[in-house]
């Protein structure tokens, strides 16, 4: 038969499929990250950073939680390629393709809050000028966890089988976008937004342009972990993987995660960030092996549990 005649389906796609339905709400719900983000918006950022006047230490972390976050979209934007390519079902491939592209414009993001807010606020302040790919905002433990997806990514294209493709989905869509993102969310919320912060020992300016960027891609992101954490519980409750598959995958990263979380001791509480990602990966764990849990919606996944969200000025 032709691979492009399938007897076993009498449409191509299924718009009711779980994979189908966030494919849906990433049509519904696409922004622009040249132009959602007003310039207004990252002047804002420039200005009140620079009316801060923050000790270079403060200043390098804010990068490094920057530089992060950006390394982090552009290596899933280069590694999910070959999840795309082994999985059987078209309304996963074309959900995955919205994913590669949504990350995509996540590190056109961060590129641009670089070059127009970074960059001009360390002129500003005395401070060197440090490209978002310098070795030092990358320390071992956060490379470890990154070199690693990539690595369980790329062996799909020799391992296709349904363990290896949910090692490779815990490693990205649970550690990397459910408890690394989340957990850098709740930072820049607590940080810099326009509440007082339990996690920060002075004051810190509120940043708007930041906080808008991060909103738009936590929209994103509540339907990248949404798939992950469903296929992950549909193959665990079928029993086509055992759950210590996953829960092993996940407790082998969550060392370095809270390695790499204790980097950040001067804007914020190191332990309140462990704390935060150890209760998102309970949470998640819970979801995927309990027959009786069930995943929530794309807005809750990406709640930041303070009853925040990405404020107004």
């Amino acid at each position: 038969m032709s691979r492009y005649a399938d007897d076993g389906r009498e449409m191509r796609l299924d718009p009711d499929s779980f994979a189908g339905g966030y494919f849906k709400h990433a049509v519904y719900n696409h922004w622009d990250p040249y132009e959602d983000i007003p310039d207004s918006k990252l002047e804002t950022d420039l200005e009140r950073l620079i009316e801060d006047d923050p000790s270079a230490e403060e200043f390098d972390e804010f990068r490094q939680l920057l530089a992060q976050f950006g390394a982090g979209e552009e290596a899933v934007t280069e590694d999910l390629a070959p999840m795309s390519i082994v999985l059987d079902d078209i309304n996963d491939q074309m959900f995955i393709s919205s994913q590669i592209y949504e990350e995509a414009k996540h590190a056109v993001f961060f590129d641009r809050y670089w070059r127009n807010v970074v960059n001009p606020a360390a002129e500003e302040l005395g401070y060197e000028v440090h490209s978002p790919t310098a070795e030092h905002y990358f320390n071992d433990s956060y490379v470890h966890v990154f070199d690693e997806t990539e690595r369980n990514m790329a062996e799909l294209l020799q391992d296709d089988s349904v363990e290896q493709m949910a090692t490779a989905i815990a490693h990205y869509h649970v550690v990397i976008e459910s408890v690394m993102a989340q957990t850098g969310y709740y930072s820049f919320q607590e940080i810099y937004g326009p509440d007082d912060s339990e996690i920060t020992e002075r004051e810190m300016p509120h940043l708007p342009g930041v906080l808008e960027g991060i909103g738009y891609i936590r929209s994103d992101e509540g339907r990248h972990v949404g798939w992950g954490v469903r296929k992950l519980r549909e193959w665990v409750q079928e029993g086509a993987v055992g759950p210590q598959v996953v829960r092993d995958t996940l407790q082998d990263l969550m060392v370095h995660v809270a390695k790499n979380n204790n980097a950040y001791e001067v804007i914020s509480d190191p332990g309140a960030m462990i704390a935060y990602s150890r209760d998102k990966l309970t949470r998640r764990v819970e979801i995927i092996t309990e027959q009786e849990a069930e995943v929530p919606d794309v807005e809750e996944l990406v709640a930041l549990d303070n009853g925040t969200g990405a404020a107004a000025d």
